[in-house]
């Protein structure tokens, strides 16, 4: 028999906390500033010593202009030992600001990505300055874990230092610093901007973290593990697979999609969500694509339920949550029947080579990993190291910096419960009020990790953030859109034919609101919905890492 689930992630906690937004945003404004024109030669910049500003040596030096419509001076270099860097600066009207984006997975490449800049000109119009880092090791190999340096340039050194060679190439080429500095990622991105918030609260103005792997070590060691050991039977081979999702999800909207009154193909809350996989099980046999065998079954109880111990107490803050399904392919199921889970992949890398002393002798295997209190004890000096769980921003908050934090719902590789509950923990560390002053959460329904899903997952971010460090406003609301696309799922002979999506608009409110239909409108359409206030707000998660 399968037991029910019951989703209660977090400790509910009854408040008010922001004011309620305004269903009609106001219109984002940024400061009038000066577009400038370089002071030197962009070849000069090959010769600046930026030792002294960085800290560290700097080598490698080169530059060159880049034509185009919008033309810009790149600058590249090696940080001691091997943190490679990028800097493009516009060769005409840059107006005073500079962005760095982040770096997903373990990295291991230079790639500068200014993502959801929809409207912002400074970036769409070649108007700032970007960078980026390869965070010191290059390539999909790890052999670079060997090296102490080398994980704490992943960890925190590599962005760093990247700004701080930015910056001085700025002073060198404009003649100043700018006015305003950003940064902006996802996934470990995500990560990378709260160490920024968290070790360098000068770095930046405003940050923008996307699903933030901020709990990185339990996120690729109990999470990965877990989700891989879940989906494998006796035989080594996965249990669920493409042609199982599509079964899955529609089960988890027929119970959980008219929860806020409106049946849209969403679930605006799925942590509220009471769903049991044994609604699919087969009646007799085993009939793929159309329903599920009791071990799989049990398989998504366990993805569902996430890490734990023993003893039942949560070993990461959170899972994926019912309404994701579709995104689990690449992940946790395999894209084609006996294909490798990615998630063993992401788990043993990191175990064999970030989080435990590396022996090629005997590599750790998924087998190996307890998961215990004793297990999640013996990674807290990697925590130190690699996380950023620390929710105290005061010193971020005190220089007058700006935090925007976003997740999807459908997130399948990191639980979105990872970011409310960090949210939920800065109120406590700084007090709700200092939190409130200079942060906002945005929780989108439907949208996976980083990008995609079935919900609308492309907005204004980077539009906000300098809105609100520029003027001041800060943002209540985001309209996210979804483009005409075909049904967010996974490829394969074994997949459902793909279902077309229409265009969609949707408010999204700075949490804990939500939107809900107003009753009038095209469901399609944002201005068809209005803010309310859950009656339960999802807080703080009892897990083994709550302290």
């Amino acid at each position: 028999m399968i037991a029910r689930l019951r989703f209660a992630p977090a400790i509910v906690v009854f408040a008010t906390m922001l004011a309620a937004p305004a269903a009609n945003a106001a219109e984002p404004v940024l400061a009038d500033l000066d577009a400038l024109l370089p002071q030197t030669s962009c070849t000069s910049l090959a010769e600046v010593d930026l030792s002294g500003a960085v800290g560290a040596a700097v080598s490698s030096m080169a530059s060159a202009e880049v034509a185009g419509e919008r033309p810009y001076c790149k600058v590249t270099g090696t940080i001691a030992p091997a943190i490679n860097f990028e800097v493009r600066l516009p060769m005409q009207g840059w107006t005073q600001r500079f962005l760095q984006t982040g770096c997903g997975g373990l990295c291991g490449s230079l790639n500068i990505r200014a993502e959801k800049a929809a409207g912002c000109t400074p970036v769409t119009d070649g108007q700032i300055v970007l960078a980026s880092t390869d965070m010191g090791h290059q390539g999909m190999g790890m052999a670079w874990g060997v090296s102490p340096v080398q994980r704490e340039d992943f960890a925190h050194r590599g962005v760093h230092l990247t700004t701080l060679a930015a910056k001085a190439l700025i002073a060198a080429y404009y003649g100043q610093a700018p006015r305003f500095s950003y940064f902006s990622g996802c996934s470990d991105g995500g990560r990378e901007a709260l160490i920024a918030a968290q070790r360098y609260p000068d770095d930046f103005d405003g940050i923008a973290a996307g699903a933030p792997a901020h709990n990185f070590t339990v996120q690729n060691s109990f999470y990965h593990a877990w989700m891989a050991r879940s989906n494998r039977g006796p035989d080594g081979q996965a249990l669920l697979n493409v042609a199982d999702m599509p079964v899955l999800h529609r089960a988890a909207l027929a119970a959980c999609d008219g929860a806020d009154g409106l049946v849209d193909g969403q679930i605006t809350n799925p942590a509220r969500c009471v769903f049991d996989p044994a609604a699919v099980l087969c009646s007799t046999g085993v009939q793929p694509g159309t329903c599920l065998s009791p071990a799989q079954a049990e398989a998504a109880r366990r993805i569902y339920a996430g890490p734990r111990d023993e003893q039942g107490r949560r070993l990461t803050p959170g899972a994926p949550m019912p309404g994701s399904e579709l995104e689990w392919p690449g992940v946790f199921v395999p894209r084609q029947p006996g294909g490798p889970l990615s998630s063993e992949r992401f788990a043993l890398d990191t175990m064999n080579n970030l989080l435990w002393t590396i022996d090629p002798a005997r590599p750790i295997t998924l087998a190996d990993l307890p998961f215990t209190a004793e297990a999640f004890a013996s990674m807290e000096w990697a925590r130190h190291l690699y996380s950023a769980d620390d929710p105290d921003l005061s010193g971020f908050a005190g220089r007058g910096g700006r935090l925007l934090l976003w997740h999807g719902w459908s997130d399948q590789h990191i639980s979105p419960m990872n970011t409310i509950d960090y949210f939920a923990r800065m109120g406590t560390a700084m007090g709700s009020d200092e939190r409130d002053a200079m942060s906002r959460l945005f929780m989108l329904p439907g949208m996976g990790h980083c990008a995609g899903g079935d919900g609308p997952s492309d907005f204004a971010l980077l539009l906000a953030l300098m809105s609100w460090v520029e003027s001041g406003s800060a943002p209540d609301m985001l309209v996210a859109q979804r483009v005409d696309q075909p049904m967010a799922g996974p490829p394969g002979p074994a997949a459902a034919p793909a279902a077309a999506l229409p265009p969609r608009s949707r408010p999204v409110f700075a949490y804990p609101y939500e939107a809900q239909y107003a009753g009038a409108g095209s469901i399609e359409d944002a201005a068809s919905f209005t803010p309310v206030m859950p009656a339960a707000v999802l807080g703080a998660v009892d897990w083994i890492g709550a302290r």
